[in-house]
């Protein structure tokens, strides 16, 4: 192979987050901030992995480094399908590890891009579930089929995940802001596990409530009703405090969104930490809830969503919500 160079889109999961694990369908949308990465062949026995922007170099043949590990299985699935000797892997990523915006996903995804130039989105986002799997333990899949294909999806957990794009009239604005805690998927996707199994009457009427409003967001995002939108953000909102994976910072930062003009906020991701996603009618709107995070010690930034594909990470910048993973 050739050095070859790719990109990957960052996520937020507007509705269905936790409930998409047990078959409930999410709708989730690209970002314009993900992860690249750059391939080369390697004269070495085993492919190793640096991700710049975190300082962090790895050599798939170590099982005790995570990192490592998600590069092994992600090199041998892709020798399935077609021959690759070792690769060197340079990678960065402009997204906050542990934020809920999809970094692990994104970062597969922009490696197996790299790894596979040809290969369709869909199945660089099959091959990502390897690697998904070491962090995640029992991922959804939606944080990877979102890298690979931006845009807006409603994806659903099956057998054979059901992934449809969702048409969007008109931009979404959207301001995303950082609880100022890590979280981990695998940690929140089992404490839901858990409560489950203690109070399972309350799981399935919860992820029931949360399937409805997931079909009645798909309906406003492609009637372009953005009050509404917000509106039913503000109820996943109160479902997931259900769920117990709220945090007070994150409430505190839905509160200051919606004071601050936003037409709804919610946390995005696993939650217990992570981030918020807060929707705005105007640029000028979400600067003002911006602001207020600010005044408030939250950092965030903006971001635009059209209904097609958005363009995905530029090279290595300065992160505004970044960290060590």
């Amino acid at each position: 192979m050739t050095a070859s160079r790719a990109t990957a889109h960052g996520k937020v999961i507007l509705f269905g987050e936790h409930a998409v694990v047990y078959g409930v369908p999410a709708l989730a949308v690209g970002i314009d901030r993900g992860a690249w990465a750059e391939a080369s062949p390697s004269a070495e026995p085993s492919s190793t992995l640096r991700v710049r922007d975190w300082n962090v170099a790895v050599d798939a043949s170590d099982a005790s480094i995570p990192l490592a590990c998600a590069l092994r299985d992600l090199v041998a699935v892709t020798r399935e399908a077609r021959p690759l000797a070792s690769v060197a892997v340079e990678a960065g990523a402009d997204l906050p590890p542990g934020g809920g915006l999809g970094c692990s996903a994104a970062l597969g995804v922009a490696v197996a891009r790299a790894l596979d130039p040809g290969a369709p989105a869909d199945v660089i986002a099959t091959r990502v579930m390897s690697w998904e799997r070491v962090f995640h333990g029992n991922p959804s899949g939606i944080d990877a089929a979102v890298a690979s294909l931006g845009g807006c999806i409603r994806f659903q957990r099956d057998a054979e995940p059901r992934i449809e794009r969702v048409r969007l009239p008109s931009p979404l604005h959207l301001c995303v802001g950082h609880s100022g805690q890590a979280s981990s998927t695998k940690v929140m996707v089992d404490a839901v596990a858990r409560f489950r199994e203690r109070r399972p009457e309350i799981a399935a009427k919860s992820f029931d409530a949360i399937h409805t409003l997931v079909k009645n967001a798909r309906l406003a995002l492609e009637a372009g009703d953005v009050r509404a939108v917000g509106q039913l953000l503000d109820l996943n909102q109160m479902l997931l405090s259900g769920l117990f994976v709220s945090t007070p910072e994150i409430e505190q930062m839905c509160a200051s969104a919606r004071a601050s003009g936003a037409l709804g906020a919610k946390l995005t991701g696993a939650g217990g930490g992570g981030c918020v996603v807060a929707l705005v009618e105007s640029a000028e709107i979400g600067a003002e809830v911006l602001a207020a995070w600010k005044r408030e010690g939250f950092d965030g930034f903006a971001t635009t969503v059209s209904g097609q594909a958005v363009a995905t990470a530029r090279a290595p910048r300065e992160q505004s919500l970044g960290g060590a993973p």
